[in-house]
């Protein structure tokens, strides 16, 4: 019980979306021997009760983020996340399909603006290489 509330502090006080192997490290500042396989059986649980959200991207490892109604952009390239506050749209949605939903998690897929001037200052290279 003491690493499940203790890994809930660590998504919850954190600004960024936390990799099990991150929080994992930060747990184990205050739990010498704790193992990966507790925090991965923790978040599992913490994830079932609806106590933290879960953000799968193919290619990356899961990520882990406090349960506060937003919305994810995530960069194509490098696979940055960044939260995004949109209005809740699930009235909209249930009006659509007729029944209510539990909620939903909206991942936009975008390229970042680290990626994009990358993109760009390669782009125009290649542009001047042509001249």
């Amino acid at each position: 019980m003491r690493y499940k509330d203790t890994i809930l502090e660590i998504i919850n006080a954190s600004t960024e979306h936390l990799t099990a192997e991150q929080i994992f490290l930060s747990l184990k500042r205050q739990f010498p021997s704790v193992v990966l396989a507790t925090v991965y059986n923790n978040l599992n649980t913490l994830y079932a009760q609806g106590k933290i959200r879960k953000i799968s991207m193919e290619g990356y490892p899961d990520r882990y983020d406090k349960i506060v109604r937003h919305d994810h952009l995530i960069c194509c390239q490098c696979g940055k996340l960044a939260d995004v506050y949109l209005s809740d749209i699930t009235g909209e949605l249930e009006q659509q399909i007729g029944f209510s939903i539990e909620g939903y998690d909206l991942k936009i897929r975008y390229l970042c603006p680290e990626c994009r001037s990358r993109q760009d200052v390669s782009t125009g290279s290649d542009e001047q290489t042509r001249s």
